[in-house]
This record gives C-alpha cells, sequence and structure tokens, in this order.
C-alpha cells in the first residue's frame, strides 16, 4: 500500500512541475505565473479540486509519443471565489507552448459541460501558442468542440477569459464569444494572424504589440474589457468582477453586506450640473457618489469614453450601470458606445442583473464616417437591448435627452419602469437653437429675433416638465436625493416579472 501510495505522491509532484524546472524559470522569468500559481491566486485558499491531472495526450506522430506531460498543457478544476463556486482552466505555457491538442480541448470541454449541469461561472486562463501542429485536424476539432460549448454556455453561465500569454489564430475565438475578455499589460496577444504572416500577405511591418496588445483591444478594436499591470492584479480584479455576478441565470446576482445609508443625502450633486449647458462635467462622480461605498467596476473604460458601462452595488446588490459622459464627445451616441452599451445591456439582461441609466446626451454624432459606418443599424443595436429587455430598469436624466437618443436611452417608451429628471433636464426634439433655426428660417436674417425665439424655446422646452405633464417622466427629483430614490425604486421592482413573446431567438441588427 505504501508503495502505491509514494507513486501517487511521485506522479502528482510530476505533474505540479508541468514541463519542468527550465521552463518555469522562463516564465518567471518573463514576469508571469505559472498556470498552477495563476490559479492559486484566483481561488479561495485550499479549495481548488482539480481533474484529469494525469491526462495526457495521444499523439504519436513526428515523435510525439517520446514526449509526454501529465496534464497536456492544461490544468482545470473547480474552486470558490469568496466561497462561491467556479470553474476553471489554465493553459500551462511551459508544456507544448500551452498548445491545445485533441486530450487538452477535452479537459476544457469536461469542465464546461459540468458548469453548465450545476450552475457556476468558467474562468478560462488562456495562455497558449495556439493549436498543436503535430496532431493536425484532431487539433482543430478541440478548439471547435470547446466553441460548441461557449455557445451553449452563453447567457447560462457567465464565461471570463483572461489573456496572459500568446492567443493566437483559432484560440481567440473562444475568448471572443466569452461575457468578458481581460489582459495583461506587455505579456498578452490575442490576433487572427500573427506580425509575420500579417508582412507576408499585406506587406504591413507591425509588432505584436501594435497588432494585438492590451492597448489595442482596450482602446481600439474592443475585443478585450480591460487591461491589468501583472497576472496578479488581473487575477484579483477577476476574483472582484465575480462578486458582482450571479453563478447562474437561475440565481439572482450575490447580496453583499453594506455599510452605507441607502437615504444618504449627497448635497454636492445639486451642482453637478454646470449653469452653461455647453459645459461637461464628469458622471463618473455622480455613479460613484450613487454607489454604495462608491464602489465602481468599469467595463471596457478606455473604449468609447463617450458612455460609461460597469457594475456598482445598492443596498448590497448589483446594479448594471449605463450612463453618457458629456466630457467626451459632448456624451453623443456614436457606432463605438452604441456597441459597448448594447452588449453590456444583454449581459445584464441575460443575467437577472437590474439597470440603471444616467442620461446626458445632445443626440447621435453627425458626420460621413459614422453614417457610412452604419450608425443607423449600431444604434439600433442599443435601442433593441434596451427594448428587449425585462430585467428593473431605472432611468435618470440629469441634462439632456435630445432626439431619437432620448428614446434610445431606456426610456418609458422602452419598457423603462422609473424614469427621473432633475430639475436641470432638458428634454426635447432637439437643442433650442438648431430648432429655432428650422422653425422660423425665414426670421434668420435678423438676430435680435432669433435670440428672442431661441428664449422662448428653451423655456418652454428645455426643462423636465413637459415630459412630466405627458407621464413620461415619472417624478423630477432633487439631485441630492439620487441615491435615496433610486435604491428604493429597485427595492419595489425586486419582485417584478415580465416576459417577452415566446421566439426561437431574436434578430439583433448585427
Amino acid at each position: 500500500m505504501k508503495d502505491i501510495l509514494d507513486e501517487l505522491e511521485v506522479r502528482r509532484a510530476e505533474a505540479r512541475l508541468g514541463g519542468g524546472e527550465n521552463r518555469v524559470r522562463s516564465q518567471h522569468g518573463k514576469g508571469k505565473l505559472t498556470a498552477r500559481e495563476r490559479v492559486e491566486v484566483l481561488l479561495d485558499e485550499g479549495s481548488f479540486e482539480e481533474f484529469d491531472m494525469f491526462k495526457t495526450h495521444r499523439c504519436v506522430d513526428f515523435g510525439m509519443s517520446e514526449m509526454s506531460y501529465p496534464g497536456d498543457g492544461v490544468i482545470t478544476g473547480w474552486g470558490t471565489i469568496n466561497g462561491r463556486q467556479v470553474y476553471v482552466f489554465s493553459q500551462d505555457f511551459t508544456v507544448f507552448g500551452g498548445s491545445l491538442s485533441e486530450t487538452h480541448a477535452e479537459k476544457i470541454c469536461k469542465i464546461m459541460d459540468m458548469a453548465m449541469q450545476n450552475g457556476a461561472p468558467v474562468i478560462g486562463l488562456n495562455d497558449s501558442g495556439g493549436a498543436r501542429i503535430q496532431e493536425g485536424v484532431a487539433s482543430l476539432a478541440g478548439y471547435a468542440d470547446v466553441f460548441q460549448r461557449n455557445i451553449m454556455a452563453s447567457g447560462v453561465v457567465p464565461q471570463i477569459s483572461v489573456i496572459m500569454g500568446p492567443c493566437a489564430g483559432g484560440a481567440v475565438y473562444s475568448p471572443a464569444m466569452t461575457d468578458f475578455i481581460f489582459m495583461v499589460r506587455d505579456s498578452s496577444y490575442m490576433f487572427v494572424t500573427g506580425p509575420d504572416v500579417v508582412k507576408t500577405v499585406t506587406n504591413e511591418i507591425v509588432t505584436a504589440e501594435e497588432l494585438g496588445g492590451a492597448k489595442t483591444h482596450t482602446s481600439k478594436s474592443s475585443v478585450a474589457d480591460g487591461a491589468y499591470e501583472n497576472d496578479l492584479v488581473a487575477l484579483l480584479e477577476v476574483r472582484r468582477l465575480v462578486d458582482f455576478l450571479p453563478l447562474s441565470n437561475r440565481e439572482k446576482p450575490p447580496v453583499r453586506p453594506f455599510h452605507d445609508a441607502p437615504d444618504r443625502v449627497e448635497t454636492s450633486l445639486d451642482t453637478l450640473v454646470p449653469a452653461n449647458a455647453n459645459t461637461p462635467y464628469d458622471m463618473k462622480e455622480l455613479i460613484t457618489k450613487v454607489a454604495d461605498e462608491g464602489d465602481f467596476f468599469e467595463i471596457q473604460a478606455d473604449f468609447a469614453k463617450n458612455i460609461l458601462t460597469g457594475f456598482i452595488r445598492l443596498e448590497g446588490s448589483t446594479v448594471g450601470v449605463v450612463a453618457n459622459q458629456p466630457m467626451v464627445l459632448a456624451g453623443c451616441l456614436d457606432i463605438d458606445s452604441s456597441r459597448k452599451a448594447a452588449r453590456f445591456v444583454r449581459f445584464c439582461d441575460a443575467f437577472e442583473i437590474p439597470i440603471l441609466t444616467f442620461v446626458d446626451v445632445p443626440g447621435f454624432l453627425p458626420g460621413t464616417g459614422q453614417e457610412y459606418g452604419g450608425i443607423i443599424k449600431h444604434g439600433a443595436k442599443l435601442l433593441f437591448a434596451f427594448g428587449e429587455a425585462t430585467v428593473p430598469k431605472v432611468t435618470v436624466i440629469t441634462r439632456k435627452a435630445y432626439g431619437g437618443a432620448y428614446d434610445v436611452m431606456s426610456s418609458k417608451h422602452l419598457r423603462g419602469d422609473f424614469n427621473y429628471a432633475w430639475p436641470t433636464a432638458e428634454i426635447a426634439v432637439m437643442g433650442a437653437k438648431g430648432a429655432v433655426e428650422i422653425l422660423y428660417r425665414s426670421e434668420l436674417g435678423d438676430p435680435d429675433k432669433i435670440a428672442a425665439r431661441t428664449k422662448d424655446y428653451e423655456a418652454r422646452f428645455a426643462n423636465p416638465f413637459v415630459a412630466a405633464e405627458k407621464g413620461f417622466i415619472d417624478e423630477v427629483i432633487m439631485p441630492q436625493s439620487t441615491r435615496r430614490r433610486v435604491a428604493r425604486a429597485f427595492a419595489s421592482l425586486r419582485t417584478k416579472r415580465l416576459a417577452n413573446p415566446w421566439k426561437k431567438h431574436d434578430n439583433i441588427p448585427l
């Protein structure tokens, strides 16, 4: 018996060593943690239960039968984050460069199936050179098996990808279908084809960082939702995000203890909106002053900065926030901001996370670049997302809500539950100057008359009361009481039940 136990320990020690001490040193030399170290940081101490530690590849071509490592380049299993169950796979770059083989894929598929059955998030720690060339089409089939599970799990359990090394070719499509992607600056890359292939095919000379680094994907392509300085910070931030999310679409988001009075008054909000309607202000200040303990987990902070998305808590419960940012493009909606917000709204709706919308939007961004890029269809994505959402929706208009953008931003007409406005709100088809120039085109030659007309238009329409009189605004509230009013609104909506008509699925304007 003792011999068998000793052999078990020897085999475990071999598996824990991955590709060997030299390769582990190389991984550390690049400033990266090993696959096992990453799992230890991500999960609660001592909570990890590993599967398939001794599984190896079945390839015999190209001398592979002589090269075999227990685990085959990926560590899989389950554990807890702050006591809540999650499933994890962590690719081991020290074993065949973390490349995906048939058995490597089988291990990932196994935990994804278990996550679906048991209702728990899947977190993938990606550090892979891509498909294992020696296995040919079997490796590609393995990727497709993983892709299919990503698709089936979408909207059922949260899926989070952390890119912690190279991620190329077919390897990028699995993360692309997950709910959130985070990267590590200077050590992680994502691209369909690498710099060498790009140079061969298109004659473009580009570095890996420029082509698919963290800055590119967080600020230009919107593929990634955030980037962090190193492995440690990235994993701790994932732990923080998981705390906001439900385990599956069968459960509500977690309720955490809070130490912030729901009726807290913020008098500084009474002066947040400047007297001059064209002067910007920082909408993040409103979000943090409404949130429990000022905690705001922002999603895609570096992309489409004219709209803010992320999670806060109110009375300990998770709420998704969508807010125009007047500091950037005056808060206009454009192609990028519409796509960013629409995806976030759909995630919240899929997982029963209530949505809080702060509105200060002068309209959609004009111009040929936007029209040629399809702003009509992209803007419709956000409209569609808000309109189909059945979760509790509370909207606060702080200043401008003009034209179609008023409708799009979770208006009463898109089944908003509570629609509030500050006294500074201006709800109209367009701004006073533009409206007067259309209505009184014949008087454009007389500046005094136009000025008087503009002043009259502002007095009549640049306020929230016309909309309130029609019932499109439920209440005009004092800015200082926003936290209390919003918290009470969501509290009253905890038992909300709303269902859309039966359909196989919708056909959102993609």
